[in-house]
């Protein structure tokens, strides 16, 4: 807080200087004027808070100057030090806002008292003025939501539309939402918050609408006097404001509506635009109209996708791993008709095929006491939407370890072996010479040993597992019945459909309904 001492004695000034101590009191004690007129000329440049100033000075005097700085500085404290006790001086020092009238004979501890009221009527008056400002924004930036949020606003807040959101006419014939977010300054949290700050000024300065600085974005609503909108300028601007501040921006476009009603709707509409961010990386601007006829990529993966990444998940390999789940996050991107929910979907398929596998492995070791494995799905909290490619190599790194670390437990025999064989290969018309081979023994012996061991026979084993296999995905997966059915190794669907009934009790239809 500055104090500016002004006298035209220079003993005064000196004293005035030393004797207190300004610093020790928590003031910046700035270089005394010598007059009124030199006071007048520094005040506005260096702003004191606090002035101590004679009245009878050689030129201007104490009191026309207390007049003109409270033109100048409105909030300035005045006290007046004079070495006349007259009660006109103290009438006229009231009337032009003096905070407080001493005598040059009072002691310095009268002086500190003066200068340190009036050091806690600025706080004071500072506190009120901050708190007034935070609660009359936190007013203007829930309006500004429950405009974008709510259908119907109430009267009351409708009132204090010109107010709080001046920019935002009623009477203007067209609005549109847009959501903006910056990158470029580095992934720290403290750049990111600096560049949307940076950028919300800009949008300010340069476009006639309201803002709303979030997280991780900025929320903007335009109002235009005109019925068009004309959106090849509002890009040029948002380019402009690229180029300026050497970042990239990604602007998520409403509709355009013709009442402040309808801004829920383009809310709405930016909303699901902005999912779209991430989309092979995408930056500019983007409208609702560009990606409204998007009806979605793939959901579920292939047999041949499965069967390769269970190879891959089987050898341990984590550079494999990494070059197939960048792969297909690329392949996934770079669909045209791709949307966040069908990507999801799609990633989902893929950590299910993974999960499922693990479970048959844990199965086919017969590991008594442990609980099943949690499907590890992704969570509206994982930030797949980010870093896809490290959101999912995660998971599925999960998995191999896991399957490395029953490898490296106790030895599976080899009927445990031929029946992991048969859960990987339940698509395939595979026999019993086939898995026989694979465990390197007779089939006949294969034959007796698998039937002591499991209590089933080789066809009785492999119609059971399809079966489950067939259940898990006609619960889990909206695939076509004739699918599933090609999935667990049967061509002919009715003979399938038959088989799945007496082994279950129900159709395919009924059960997939029912579950």
């Amino acid at each position: 807080m500055k104090v500016l001492i002004v006298d035209d004695e220079v003993i005064i000034r000196t004293g005035l200087s030393t004797v207190i101590n300004w610093q020790e009191l928590g003031f910046e004690l700035l270089a005394p004027a010598v007059s009124a007129e030199e006071a007048i000329a520094r005040i506005p440049v260096e702003r004191p808070n606090i002035v101590l100033t004679d009245i009878r000075m050689t030129g201007k005097t104490g009191l026309e100057l207390a007049a003109e700085a409270k033109k100048l500085l409105p909030d300035t404290e005045i006290i007046i030090l004079t070495g006349y006790d007259d009660f006109s001086y103290t009438q006229q020092a009231i009337r032009e806002g003096v905070s407080d009238y001493l005598l040059k004979t009072s002691p310095p501890q009268d002086i500190i008292k003066a200068a340190m009221q009036a050091k806690q009527r600025l706080l004071n008056r500072w506190a009120t003025l901050k708190q007034g400002h935070i609660q009359q924004s936190a007013f203007r930036d829930n309006l500004l939501e429950q405009l974008v949020q709510e259908d119907n606003l109430d009267k009351q807040s409708l009132t204090q539309i010109p107010q709080l959101l001046p920019k935002l006419n009623p009477d203007n014939q067209s609005f549109q939402v847009f959501i903006i977010a910056a990158a470029g300054w580095g992934e720290d949290t403290i750049y990111a918050n600096s560049l949307h700050f940076a950028v919300q000024n800009m949008v300010n300065e340069l476009l006639n609408g309201e803002t709303l600085l979030r997280k991780d974005y900025i929320l903007l609503v335009l109002s235009q006097e005109r019925t068009e909108i004309e959106l090849q300028k509002i890009k040029l601007e948002f380019e402009r404001i690229s180029r300026k501040l050497k970042c990239k921006l990604f602007i998520a476009a409403g509709s355009r509506v013709n009442k402040l009603g309808g801004l829920r709707a383009s809310y709405s509409e930016a909303s699901y635009v902005f999912t779209f961010k991430w989309f092979a990386d995408r930056e500019g601007l983007v409208t609702y109209e560009d990606i409204k006829d998007n009806v979605g990529g793939r959901t579920i993966s292939t047999q041949e996708e499965e069967e390769q990444l269970i190879s891959i998940l089987k050898t341990g390999n984590v550079v494999e791993l990494r070059m197939w789940v960048n792969e297909t996050i690329r392949t996934l991107l770079s669909d045209p008709a791709a949307t966040p929910s069908s990507f999801r979907a799609y990633v989902n398929s893929i950590l299910i095929s993974g999960h499922r596998w693990i479970e048959r492995v844990r199965a086919m070791q017969a590991l008594e006491g442990e609980e099943p494995l949690p499907a590890r799905l992704l969570q509206p909290s994982d930030d797949i939407t980010a870093r896809p490619e490290e959101t999912l190599f995660k998971h599925l790194q999960s998995l191999t370890d896991k399957y490395q670390e029953l490898a490296a437990g106790e030895r599976v025999s080899y009927i445990k072996r031929a029946m992991a064989y048969i859960g990987d290969h339940l698509d395939n018309n595979l026999t019993l010479q086939q898995v026989a081979k694979h465990v390197h023994l007779n089939p006949n012996h294969f034959s007796e040993v698998f039937k002591r061991e499991t209590g089933l026979t080789y066809i009785e084993f492999v119609t059971r597992e399809r079966m489950r296999r067939a259940m898990e995905l006609l619960s889990q997966s909206p695939m076509k019945i004739s699918d599933v059915a090609r999935r667990v190794g049967y061509e002919d669907v009715k003979y399938f459909s038959q088989l799945f009934k007496k082994v279950s009790g129900k159709t395919p239809s009924e059960y997939r309904t029912n579950n």
